[in-house]
């Protein structure tokens, strides 16, 4: 498929960001003339000026642009990897046309082991990422970081609101579980966190981050696809004049977190969303957003291509509970230290899933007691 017909290439934009030959900028294959090969890339990064869902103006400064003055002269790390840069994607003549368009996109780079990251534009665009994954057969796992959680109902509701909640009602279901990071509960209804809770998916507030931050390390390595408001951040490492969040992320969280993504085998998109240059003064956060990528971009890198359990390796642990003859069954991996557990399904056709877990869960089941995460897994297989 021709994709090139969708993005607007970089001509007058890239000359002057990517001369120097040690940079991110000079490594990579950017749409100026020639639009780049995608189908062997490893990664593919897609700008976005997209706002409608916001009921906001399209800013003048294009939002990935901004960040690709910054990423662009970056030192380029130790990693190998190849990435292309398709450009700024064309809105459609609608919202709804955005979305399918970006669906196609999507669908056509993941279909190719291309892993699109998505920059720019209204958090409800992480709907067309969402759908870019629905002729693809299988099921999936989304993680949304955001500093509060987008499901308010209602036809006035802007769509960078309620996206989520769209997410969840779509027809066909290929949903698997949905877990959302970083949210502070003073923003958050408490009968959406209920809602949440009663699907059996996982969420992590800010606070409990900001303690330990290795806690959103499983929840991230389970993620098909990550969606990453920049709202979530606080205002020091982004800064907003409309929506300052003092209370937020810090740079460096945000960062680990995109570290632990760009290690995970199976995400295959990432979208950072909300980014508005107009209201970014001093260039803070575009420089906050090029770093975060820098950083995944370093995890992708550091893959450990750990999918096969059958391998050798991983070290298999079995536990038994006094009251229980079945055991529980944990993964590590010789390599990277990592943790899976094996849930078996309620059904009659007693499905096995084996998912990421810590060590903590481990250390758990081996005092007798049932990890909250295999609770929850237990139940999305029902």
């Amino acid at each position: 498929m021709n994709l090139s017909i969708f993005f607007e290439p970089l001509r007058d934009f890239i000359d002057n960001y990517s001369h120097d030959v040690k940079s991110v900028g000079s490594s990579l294959s950017i749409f100026t003339q020639k639009f780049p090969e995608w189908r062997s890339a490893d990664i593919a990064l897609i700008g976005m000026n997209e706002y409608r869902g916001a009921n906001q103006n399209t800013p003048t400064l294009h939002p990935a642009n901004e960040v690709r003055k910054k990423l662009y002269r970056l030192k380029k790390g130790t990693g190998t990897y190849k990435v292309v840069d398709l450009g700024n994607l064309l809105p459609g003549i609608t919202l709804e046309d955005t979305y399918l368009r970006l669906k196609e996109i999507v669908e056509n780079l993941v279909s190719s082991n291309t892993l699109p990251i998505i920059i720019g534009g209204s958090h409800d665009l992480d709907y067309g990422q969402f759908l870019g994954y629905e002729n693809l057969e299988k099921v999936i796992n989304l993680v949304t970081v955001d500093s509060s959680i987008d499901m308010t109902e209602g036809a006035d509701t802007p769509q960078h609101k309620k996206h989520l909640h769209r997410i969840l009602m779509h027809e066909p279901n290929y949903l698997f579980s949905l877990s959302q990071l970083g949210h502070q509960s003073y923003l958050v209804e408490p009968e959406v966190t209920a809602t949440l809770e009663k699907l059996h998916f996982e969420t992590i507030r800010v606070g409990e981050i900001h303690k330990n931050v290795q806690l959103a390390e499983p929840v991230i390595r389970q993620a098909d696809m990550l969606s990453f408001d920049v709202k979530a951040i606080n205002g020091q490492a982004a800064p907003n004049i409309t929506e300052s969040n003092p209370f937020g992320l810090t740079g460096e969280e945000a960062c680990q977190l995109c570290w632990y993504a760009g290690l995970n085998d199976h995400l295959t998109s990432f979208g950072i969303y909300e980014y508005n240059p107009e209201q970014d003064l001093h260039g803070t956060t575009a420089m906050t957003i090029s770093v975060m990528i820098w950083y995944f971009l370093e995890g992708f890198s550091n893959r450990k291509n750990e999918i096969d359990f059958t391998g050798k390796k991983f070290v298999k642990y079995a536990i038994a509970f006094h009251d229980n003859p079945n055991k529980m069954a944990f993964y590590k991996s010789k390599v990277s230290d990592k943790w899976w557990m094996e849930v078996e399904g309620l059904g009659k056709e007693k499905l096995r899933k084996i998912v990421p877990c810590s060590y903590d869960d481990y250390i758990q089941a081996s005092n007798g007691e049932v990890p909250n995460r295999w609770i929850l897994t237990q139940g999305r297989m029902a």
